[in-house]
């Protein structure tokens, strides 16, 4: 079977899990279940899932936690379904037929054991749809063109590779990412997810990016080709918060090179 457990953790942001909750609610398919993480100081979230009619795949867990990897591992270990998603509060499915497009990719191979798609994300002050298939030998690019709103993985991967690591602020998913690298992956073609720009790793993106690097070092070694990646793009990050370089953006993704 390919039942989907969609795993949401959030911390103080109603109207972003509102949000999300919604997207999930529209799908043709729906999941098997969708997990509820509230690691909240407040009471907002919990009150609004208590007292707002809820379908009954969605399952709630209110108490506080030890981080980002943390609630995530709680919602893995929870999750009964064969196929685990990760959509943070804030993040949407992209279209109503996301998880009929990732049952049909798990039907079609039954020895596939995670598949990703592009993601609609604000870059250069535009909104595009960014995703590549994943390749290996890229790797050090970091989660260039693999990004985990997009991701549905089998649960057996969790108990063959670990679940996060709760020792990481940010790249936590990339860290898992270097972990499966060699198991069979597929790209689907379309965007499976909407990308909340306000996320910890958006407003920390240098940061998250230098985490992520340590992580490939611990697998794979140091590597020149990662340095020179690294300066790469923390120049284009600083390049596109100028008015030029969204300029610059926007003629590159009028040339269909967004993916680039």
């Amino acid at each position: 079977m390919n039942r989907i457990s969609i795993i949401t953790i959030c911390f103080n942001n109603p109207e972003d899990l509102i949000a999300t909750c919604a997207s999930v609610d529209s799908q043709r398919v729906i999941p098997f279940e969708h997990l509820i993480i509230d690691g909240s100081t407040k009471s907002d979230i919990k009150n609004y899932l208590e007292s707002t009619t809820q379908p009954p795949y969605r399952k709630w867990l209110c108490e506080r936690d030890k981080g980002i990897s943390d609630a995530f591992n709680k919602g893995i270990l929870m999750a009964k379904g064969e196929i685990t998603n990760l959509l943070n509060s804030g993040d949407k499915l992209a279209d109503e037929s996301v998880l009929q497009r990732v049952q049909e990719a798990f039907e079609k191979d039954p020895s596939l054991m995670w598949c990703h798609g592009k993601l609609n994300t604000l870059r250069g002050g535009i909104w595009v749809a960014i995703g590549k298939p994943f390749d290996r030998n890229k790797l050090y690019r970091g989660m260039r063109g693999t990004m985990h709103p997009t991701m549905y993985v089998r649960r057996t991967l969790y108990d063959k590779h670990g679940l996060f690591d709760t020792n990481l602020k940010m790249a936590m998913d990339y860290d898992f990412l270097c972990r499966i690298a060699d198991e069979k992956s597929t790209f689907i073609d379309a965007p499976l997810a909407t990308f909340d720009p306000t996320g910890v790793s958006s407003a920390n993106y240098v940061k998250a990016m230098h985490e992520s690097y340590a992580q490939y070092r611990k697998y794979y070694g140091r590597s020149v080709k990662q340095t020179l990646w690294g300066w790469r793009l923390t120049g284009l990050h600083h390049l596109l918060e100028s008015k030029t370089g969204k300029m610059l953006y926007r003629l590159k993704v009028k040339m269909g090179k967004e993916n680039a």
